[in-house]
């Protein structure tokens, strides 16, 4: 029996399964900066909720973004490490690219994806810093360029959904685990390097301080 198990930390935390072209079970962990405590729980409650185990997981799919350094790597890893663990294999996907499925069609009994969207749109997340990561695609969810990361106000004036719609004018749509985990296994492979697309907040310094304590003069000496 072919069971995927879906991950993504790309905006918060999502978990979800599917097995024969059905989801079995799904999770989402809201709080954006809970990646680390809250992913490996979630995974389980996933499984516990489906009566399933992590030895009965026979593929795993991993959003790698675009998404912000720390909460993306937190799943990339975690992915890589359950599928060294499982000896199974780890598809990497686009995040943005579950939101494009969501949006542009719906699954019929046999798991094919039935394009609903009338034209070319964009799928959007919070990239913070008043940009976004976003996309575009055509109405069969295929992408068509990107990622990109910007300014919200200049995106192309297309519909816009994703978890970062707001920010363009749009209505926000979470990214769904359950539904990452059905249409994951048949988005393009895009590896496992996650999609950055820009340096983290926070940098090595290029200057080394010393850490040694300068010895204090007396009153009136000079060194």
């Amino acid at each position: 029996m072919s069971l995927t198990l879906a991950i993504d930390t790309s905006t918060d935390v999502r978990v979800g399964l599917a097995a024969h072209g059905a989801v079995l079970a799904s999770g989402a962990v809201t709080d954006p900066r809970a990646h680390a405590e809250r992913l490996m729980p979630l995974i389980h409650e996933t499984l516990h909720n489906a009566a399933r185990t992590l030895a009965d997981v026979t593929q795993l799919v991993v959003g790698v973004g675009p998404g912000p350094f720390t909460g993306l790597r937190v799943g990339v890893v975690t992915a890589q490490t359950l599928g060294f663990a499982l000896g199974v294999p780890v598809r990497g996907v686009c995040s943005l690219d579950v939101g494009a499925v969501g949006y542009a069609g719906h699954a019929d009994a046999a798991g094919e994806y039935l394009a609903d969207a009338a034209g070319e749109f964009l799928v959007v997340s919070d990239a913070r810093r008043k940009e976004v990561y976003w996309a575009r695609y055509g109405a069969d969810a295929s992408r068509l360029t990107g990622p990109f990361v910007g300014p919200a106000a200049e995106l192309p004036d297309l519909p816009v959904t994703g978890p970062g719609a707001e920010l363009a004018g749009g209505r926000s749509t979470p990214l769904d685990g359950g539904l990452l985990a059905l249409a994951g296994p048949d988005l393009p492979d895009v590896g496992l390097s996650p999609l950055y697309l820009r340096r983290p907040d926070a940098e090595v310094p290029t200057t080394r301080k010393s850490t040694l304590l300068q010895p204090r003069l007396a009153p009136g000496l000079k060194r």
